[in-house]
């Protein structure tokens, strides 16, 4: 079972200390898979969507002590958005510089197709991904197999109720209740660090 259950607000607070590797090693469990996934979504390749991750990290150890959680001034997600966003920004612009154009229209078509990274839709898409599998990571232990399986394959797998109590030889109504345990736990894991 999970010892440590930090909201967002107090990880905020505990990563402006660099020493503290525990808050560090949450801080980045939850966004570095967010924050390579917007740069691929960038079209950036494995490497170099690598680079902006690790760029974009370095950049919140370094400033993290100037941002002030206030739900009226803005969220973390938003600042970290704009980090993201610039950091991806110069991870292009330097790129350009080292590349020299052909003038062939070939490279217009490849930027004008590039997804944008600051698309809402993309951002949160991603973060809700990133932030369902962290959840999914830290909860998955803490439930018999059977239960587990029930939530797994009639939640995420989209399987029949009624096929999966025979498979697992449980009632249609341990199914549900399986489910919903899971679906509860998942719930209130994503809810202590969401904002």
């Amino acid at each position: 079972m999970n010892t440590v259950n930090t909201t967002r607000p107090s990880l905020l607070v505990r990563i402006r200390d660099l020493r503290d590797e525990m808050a560090w090693g949450e801080f980045a469990r939850l966004y570095t898979p967010f924050i390579y996934r917007v740069a691929r979504h960038s079209g950036l390749q494995d490497a170099d969507a690598s680079l902006v991750t690790q760029d974009v990290l370095v950049t919140v150890a370094r400033t993290i002590h100037r941002f002030e959680y206030n739900c009226k001034s803005g969220s973390f997600r938003g600042w970290l958005k704009v980090v993201t966003r610039s950091r991806l920004s110069d991870f292009l612009r330097a790129q350009g510089r080292e590349i020299q154009g052909t003038g062939d229209t070939g490279i217009l078509h490849v930027i004008n197709e590039r997804p944008d990274a600051s698309q809402p839709d993309i951002w949160e898409q991603e973060f809700r991904r990133t932030l369902f599998e962290w959840a999914v990571d830290r909860i998955r232990g803490d439930f018999e197999d059977t239960t587990w399986q029930a939530f797994w394959q009639t939640s995420v797998g989209d399987r029949k109720t009624n096929d999966v109590a025979e498979e697992l030889g449980l009632s249609v109504g341990a199914v549900y209740i399986a489910r919903s345990r899971v679906l509860a736990r998942l719930r209130k894991e994503i809810e202590d660090v969401d904002e």
